[in-house]
């Protein structure tokens, strides 16, 4: 996305510069791989330290970095015995790992210092099911968790809604009140994991569940790890899991930024996801543009509440989609983090450095799954799993082989987890950073997309930014064109799409997942025992203090954390904002 090409590689100094940290002694086998041949390193004159820009980041950066906290290893070194250095080539645009404009990462040792977080997204049936899956992924040595809500917990409405029946724990996880919260983490230790919750017109509410939870399980609020998406525009743009308008959404979004500063100070507050967006059918260009102007939405929004913004941006985190086309995709990434960094700097005026980084989470693409020769799905997420860690992820999902057909298998599930642990520990491409920076191809490919990516914002922009662009049906319109510009090409098959329309063959029927019918039963039991044993007249009082909150100015979250503490269900506090709010009416695209 950027416009600089990379210079030649300059020399490397010796192994003992950067094959590890200060602590750890040269390794005597052989030096650091360098892209010069070691005849034309011996004639080229050692140049000063000042002269090196990559001896100056060395020096200044990654040593540092490293003394302070030790790599994963003291060497690092290919199975043939050659140690690897830290980091190959330059940054022409500066923008060496941890320093801005982090094109080649926000951390100086990435992936040596400490490896991405692996989060696995699992939710279906009930909160009981749920807990057992979340268990076995721990088990299998799982980093963090990802929880997927059901259709109706993403819009608001309780299980026993009429609206509800058909879709109870389909695809996801059914959370009506706190008490399934309890359920749900049954035996995970709250203070010790990191969790994200996929959920939106509703994240205001189960934030607060999850926070009283903690609470109650005597979590610190600075133990509070994880994230919630709270990303509503890309809801409008792309996927369409949205109860309020415009405005109060908004709203939700920057009072839940405001109260988990207050009640879990290290609770990433939004997820600006550029992950649904592509499913719809954008492509990467437009997949980081919109994203990233969906970003600055909420920047303003919540400068415009009254939030500081170097309290609330170091909180901001991104979700990016990881598509099949391995070179096209690690340059988004470096793209989109160099764009980011840029704009909260330059355009934003943030001082903090932590406001300036865009730190991801990446999910492999369900889209580019097949129905037809599943196990193909295999191939196809790592090379996704590849690219997002070649892009620099801070973590990452890998989906499953048979999610085209059903909720993952157990051991379709855990078969996706070991991709990930396979590629950390066999591969090779967590011990040097950035590994692609500086070809020339891959430099190239950043600076493209970079370029137009910043074109179409800039023509969002001029209709008035993300929201109005959103209301005005331009997004939607664009990622509908790029939809139908793909599909065509793989009718045609100008596009080749392995299985489906090239090297196809007989295949005997698929083993599909189904959830366990009955759990709907229980969890219509399991709401109506909390309906009969909770206190009704607290819930009333909690719930009219929310509708008199959503009436003035009041953070809303301060108002439903004691709701949901008294057993209030989600369904009821949506209902009471939307009595207030509204719904949302979607533009005609079309």
């Amino acid at each position: 996305m950027r416009t600089e090409m990379v210079a030649a590689a300059e020399p490397f100094g010796t192994p003992l510069d950067f094959a590890a940290p200060p602590s750890a002694p040269a390794s005597p086998r052989a030096p650091a791989l360098s892209a010069d041949t070691p005849s034309r390193a011996a004639d080229r004159p050692a140049l000063p330290a000042s002269a090196d820009p990559r001896q100056r980041w060395l020096d200044e950066t990654w040593k540092p970095a490293a003394a302070r906290q030790k790599e994963r290893r003291a060497r690092f070194a290919t199975p043939s015995g050659l140690d690897t250095a830290p980091l190959y080539g330059g940054a022409p645009d500066g923008g060496f790992p941890g320093e801005y404009p982090y094109t080649r990462g926000i951390r100086p040792t990435m992936y040596r210092g400490r490896l991405w977080t692996m989060r696995q997204y699992a939710g279906f049936s009930s909160a009981r099911d749920t807990n057992q899956r979340f268990k076995a992924l721990l088990a299998s040595g799982q980093t963090g968790l990802s929880t997927a809500f059901d259709l109706p917990t993403q819009i608001g409405y309780d299980s026993d809604h009429e609206l509800a029946s058909p879709e109870i724990g389909l695809v996801g996880v059914p959370i009506n009140s706190l008490a399934d919260m309890e359920l749900l983490f049954e035996g995970i230790a709250l203070g010790e994991v990191s969790t994200s919750m996929t959920i939106n017109a509703s994240a205001s509410i189960l934030l607060c569940m999850y926070v009283a939870l903690c609470r109650r399980a005597g979590v610190a609020p600075d133990k509070i790890r994880g994230t919630v998406q709270n990303d509503i525009l890309k809801e409008y743009a792309a996927r369409g899991n949205y109860r309020f308008p415009a405005g109060p959404s908004m709203r939700l979004v920057t009072d839940l930024m405001s109260f988990a500063n207050t009640h879990a100070p290290s609770w990433n507050t939004i997820s600006i996801s550029g992950y649904h967006i592509r499913e719809a059918g954008a492509t990467a260009v437009q997949e980081v543009a919109f994203t990233l102007a969906n970003g600055r939405a909420y920047v303003q929004a919540a400068l415009a509440a009254g939030l500081q913004l170097d309290d609330f941006a170091p909180r901001l985190s991104f979700f990016f989609n990881a598509h099949n086309h391995m070179f096209e995709e690690a340059a988004k990434f470096r793209a989109a983090r160099r764009m980011w960094a840029r704009i909260m700097r330059e355009e934003f005026g943030a001082r903090d450095p932590e406001s300036w980084m865009l730190r991801f989470h990446t999910q492999t693409a369900g889209s580019m799954l097949t129905s037809q020769q599943p196990d193909n799905n295999v191939v196809r997420v790592t090379l996704q799993a590849l690219a997002a860690l070649l892009g620099g992820t801070q973590s990452l999902h890998t989906n499953s082989r048979d999610e085209a057909l059903s909720l993952p298998t157990e051991e379709s599930a855990r078969l996706a987890l070991r991709t990930q642990q396979i590629l950390a520990h066999e591969s090779g491409v967590a011990d040097v950073v950035d590994p692609l920076g500086g070809s020339p191809y891959v430099e190239a490919l950043t600076d493209e997309l970079e370029a137009r990516a910043l074109a179409l914002m800039k023509e969002i922009d001029a209709r008035g930014g993300a929201v109005a662009a959103i209301e005005q049906g331009f997004m939607q319109r664009e990622i509908h064109r790029s939809a139908m510009h793909w599909q065509r090409e793989v009718e045609s098959k100008e596009r080749v799409i392995v299985g489906v329309n090239q090297f196809t063959a007989p295949e005997p029927p698929a083993r599909i997942f189904k959830p366990d019918p009955s759990a709907r039963d229980a969890v219509l039991a399991d709401l109506a025992r909390v309906r009969s044993s909770r206190d009704a007249t607290r819930v009333a009082a909690t719930l009219e203090a929310v509708e008199r909150a959503a009436a003035g100015s009041a953070n809303l979250l301060e108002a439903m954390l004691p709701a949901v503490e008294a057993y209030a269900t989600l369904g009821e506090i949506c209902a009471v904002l939307e009595r207030r709010f509204g719904v949302y009416q979607a533009p005609d695209v079309l």
